[in-house]
């Protein structure tokens, strides 16, 4: 050690160190002095850095000791310190130069004693419950027949081989193992991994996502199940999107998975009870509800069926339905041939009237004006196929122009047939034939005279003969005849002549 120091300065026998040297030479004589040491205490404040270190304190009535655990040294804890815990930690003292500090370097924490394990598990159970993990609202119904189940558990125990038995008795199902360690300080850390990789399957992919989880485990003593009573395997169960049925240890175990799975199993065989249905209860149940529907259906048709003979039976016969439409049916067509001929001759005489209207000049004139500015509008027109177009549309005009003209021409020629023939029947008809045969027509101012006593009441009287008439006054001087009136103007006149 003198090595390492200068020599004693003139008067003085005491050697001098700098601080670096003393602190170095504390740092190695602690290490080199105490090794590897196990300390039991209370844990008191505990801090985690940014960096993922853990800081914290352990205690008892009288010391404090500083203690450090390191970010890489954190998963292999069996147990993460927290303040108020009993715990016996086991590292290596060293020394903090810097601030003239010593403390432990802890790799591993072990809780000291089963009373302090309980009190540790009441405390995470109330922050848990506090947090809402345990409420019923947020846990999951199961599914009623799941196609896969996935099982956490160690693939050597007999847990596994008893719930593939149960399940094979009550109904065959696929399952997919992950195996874990079911105890000690790397249980904890890979049952959450297991949750979260069944959670993090595809559906429907080469390695399907089961339907149901199932964590199991054995019974044992508190030390043995603790790994389920982790808070991280507390949260990443409640966290989990697949339903979860917990079975581990036996009926009196608990553990903190229970509270937060969608259903506590009190064995693993249980739980293989709660996942699937017995099948041939199925089968049963299914064949008597197939029974019952028969059963059922045909009570319905057969009811149905009598209803509808009820119904038949009030209902009246056909022939009687069909008298009142036929008798209709009948009145209608009586009426038809009239109605036809009327509606023919109403629609003849309104095209009569509407073609009276029209004029063989009119629609000339109209033909020719519509020429003109057609004529007008090609000599705008330059492109060949436009005079083509318009060529063809004047030969088309000129075409329904003709048409018209005959149309109208023979039309018209009709009507004066028509008119003619009914001018001989009025000339039939008139009295002036009954005139030319020697009879006369006595006229007085109140109308035509037909007795005596009429005539001699009358002051004045008009007669009229075949070819005149003349005044006849009562005590007054005849007037000679004067020629009747022309039945017909002058052929030769203007206009159209009286056809009276």
């Amino acid at each position: 050690m003198s090595d390492l120091f200068d020599d004693p300065a003139p008067g003085q026998n005491a050697p001098e160190f700098t601080v670096s040297e003393l602190s170095g030479e504390v740092k190695r004589t602690l290490e080199g002095s105490f090794g590897r040491i196990r300390v039991r205490g209370e844990v008191g404040r505990v801090f985690k850095a940014r960096s993922g270190h853990i800081y914290y304190d352990i205690k008892d009535d009288k010391s404090v000791l500083a203690c450090t655990t390191w970010k890489g040294q954190i998963a292999g804890l069996s147990v993460v310190p927290e303040e108020g815990l009993e715990v016996v930690v086991t590292g290596r003292l060293t020394a903090f130069g810097a601030q003239s500090k010593y403390n432990m370097n802890v790799d591993e924490v072990a809780v000291a004693g089963q009373g302090a394990l309980m009190a540790l598990l009441e405390k995470r159970k109330k922050q848990l419950e506090a947090e809402g993990l345990f409420s019923d609202a947020r846990k999951k119904s199961l599914p009623y027949l799941p196609q896969f189940i996935g099982v956490v558990t160690s693939p050597s125990g007999a847990v596994i081989r008893d719930i593939l038995h149960r399940l094979r008795d009550r109904f065959p199902r696929k399952v997919l193992v992950w195996p874990v360690a079911v105890q000690g300080q790397n249980c904890a850390r890979e049952v959450a991994h297991a949750i979260q990789g069944f959670n993090q399957m595809t559906p429907g992919g080469a390695l399907p996502r089961p339907d149901l989880i199932i964590v199991a485990r054995g019974g044992g003593s508190i030390e043995d199940l603790w790994g389920f009573n982790e808070e991280v395997v507390a949260r990443t169960a409640a966290e989990s999107d697949i339903p979860l049925i917990s079975a581990v240890g036996h009926e009196t175990d608990t553990t903190l998975i229970d509270y937060v799975s969608d259903k506590r199993a009190p064995t693993p065989t249980a739980a293989a009870e709660l996942a699937v249905p017995v099948r041939l209860d199925l089968l049963g149940w299914t064949s008597e509800q197939g029974a019952r529907l028969a059963r059922a259906a045909g009570q319905a048709v057969q009811m149905r069926r009598q209803r509808l003979n009820d119904l038949s039976r009030a209902l009246p016969r056909p022939d009687v339905l069909l008298e009142t439409p036929r008798q209709r049916l009948d009145r209608v067509a009586d009426r038809l041939p009239n109605a036809l001929i009327s509606g023919v001759q109403r629609r003849r005489v309104t095209l009569s009237e509407r073609a009276a209207s029209l004029r063989p000049a009119t629609l000339r004139g109209l033909v020719e004006g519509r020429q003109d500015k057609l004529h007008n509008l090609s000599s705008r027109l330059t492109l060949r196929p436009i005079e083509r177009d318009v060529a063809q549309k004047k030969e088309r005009i000129a075409a329904l122009v003709q048409r018209m003209e005959a149309a109208q021409s023979g039309r018209l020629d009709r009507q004066a047939q028509q008119l003619s023939a009914t001018a001989r029947q009025l000339e039939i008809l008139s009295y002036k034939a009954t005139l030319e045969r020697g009879y006369a027509v006595v006229r007085s101012g109140e109308g035509i005279i037909t007795s005596s006593a009429a005539a001699a009441e009358a002051g004045a009287l008009r007669i009229e003969f075949a070819d005149g008439e003349f005044d006849l006054a009562q005590g007054a001087e005849q007037k000679p005849l004067q020629p009747a009136k022309a039945a017909k103007a002058d052929e030769g006149g203007p206009g159209q002549g009286n056809l009276f």
